[in-house]
Formats: C-alpha cells, sequence, structure tokens
C-alpha cells in the first residue's frame, strides 16, 4: 500500500474511530494511587527518556509512581525492604535495579511491621499500632529488616545519570528517606513525597515541606496523600 492511499483510508476511518473507540484511543491511564505520574507526566511534558529512584516502590505497578515512565523506556532504581521484591520486578520490569533494603537516617536493622495489605508495610511501631485492626488490616508478621542510608545506598551503584524522579513512599519513615539523601550529590529534578496533611494551609507546615523548601524546591502540586515538588534550576 502506497503512502498515498493509507493516508486516504486513514482520512476514512477517523470518523469511525473517533465514535467508537475515541474515549479509549484519548484516556490517560494511571498506576499511581492518586494519579501522581500523569501530574510528573504533564510537568516533565511527556519525557520519553529519563531515571528515577523510588524508595518504597512496594509493586511493580501496583499504586506504582513510576511505571507509566517505566513503559515509556526510562530505567530507575527501585528501593523496598519488603523480601520478594527484587524478585517481582525482575519478572516485569528487567531494565530497573531492585535493591530489597529499607532506608533511614542511621544504618543497622530495624523491625519491619508486614501487613495483609502490604502498601502498609512500615519500620514505624507507632504508625503500624495505629492501623492494626483497622479495617480488616492486621500486622501478620514482624521481622528484623537491613536499613541504610538514602546516600549510601546510591553512591554504591556506578554511573547513576540526572534522576529525574524521586519517588519517596515508606509509611511513617518519609522525612527520614530524605533526610538520608545527599541532595547536593543526588538531586532529582521532581520530588513525590507522602504528606498525610489533606487540606493546603496544614501543607506549609508539615515537615516534609520544610526541609525540600530549605533544599530549594517548590510545592508545585499536592495529590491527596501525596506533594509534588520540583527543583526550579532543573524543571
Amino acid at each position: 500500500m502506497n503512502e498515498k492511499l493509507a493516508k486516504y483510508i486513514k482520512t476514512l476511518a477517523r470518523p469511525y474511530v473517533d465514535k467508537h473507540f475515541g474515549q479509549i484511543r484519548n484516556r490517560r491511564f494511571s498506576y499511581a494511587q492518586e494519579g501522581e505520574d500523569l501530574v510528573v507526566d504533564r510537568l516533565l511534558e511527556g519525557k520519553k527518556n529519563g531515571f528515577y529512584v523510588e524508595v518504597g516502590c512496594h509493586h511493580p505497578f501496583r499504586f506504582s509512581n513510576t511505571y507509566m515512565f517505566y513503559k515509556k523506556g526510562w530505567r530507575g532504581i527501585c528501593i523496598d525492604p519488603l523480601p520478594g521484591t527484587k524478585e517481582l520486578f525482575y519478572a516485569t520490569r528487567p531494565r530497573d535495579s531492585v535493591i530489597e533494603v529499607g532506608v533511614g537516617e542511621q544504618g543497622g536493622t530495624l523491625i519491619y511491621y508486614m501487613f495483609n495489605e502490604p502498601a502498609l508495610n512500615t519500620f514505624d511501631s507507632v504508625v503500624a499500632n495505629s492501623r492494626d485492626g483497622i479495617k480488616g488490616f492486621k500486622i501478620v508478621k514482624q521481622q528484623l529488616i537491613e536499613v541504610r542510608r538514602l546516600d549510601e545506598i546510591l553512591t554504591s551503584i556506578p554511573n547513576i545519570p540526572t534522576i529525574d524522579i524521586m519517588s519517596v513512599d515508606v509509611e511513617g519513615f518519609d522525612l527520614q528517606a530524605l533526610k538520608s539523601n545527599d541532595w547536593k550529590k543526588f538531586r532529582p529534578k521532581i520530588v513525590i513525597a507522602e504528606c498525610l496533611a489533606l487540606d493546603l494551609l496544614s501543607v506549609q507546615s508539615d515537615p516534609i515541606n520544610s526541609l525540600l523548601t530549605t533544599l530549594g524546591y517548590v510545592a508545585y502540586a499536592k495529590t491527596g496523600h501525596s506533594i509534588i515538588f520540583k527543583s526550579d534550576e532543573n524543571v
């Protein structure tokens, strides 16, 4: 089929496609829990190739802030303390480097509280106990897990390119994880971090917002429990 004929057929078919498949063709699908990936994709103007660091990656695509970007051809570093995470990711996201370890301000070992809903897993005993028995969620296992600083983890990986996105969601340890980074050496263009304050006024006094503001980031958007920060010098 020559190019002219193909263009003619495409022109004829377009009204039919728009009528019957327009909603599917024009939709934008999010893998993140609250649409964080859609906001970031818009902010980065649909960048096709990039690099991310996801702390608390949880699952290859369920509640994932980075899977949309992986599908675009991106790659990155995914970190989570849950045993079996590495095997699960390598089965579906082989381009990523996966590290099974917790992230905190100090290295060592901590008790990891595992729930029947893995998205709630945490090192924070207060958070764990407050969720245990609520809405059918319960702690099913406790295990000592290694914890390392984020800057130590990233330094151990050779040839890390410029980080476009850093997503941190570690259920109560978010501030510790962010404080453990070397922000001069590993400075992402965009940071996604959990903020449990639901109203915009409370965000101003949130400790994560205070930390990232001090580091030169600006709160760009809030999606439910997450804040998306951007660095003006890079975005």
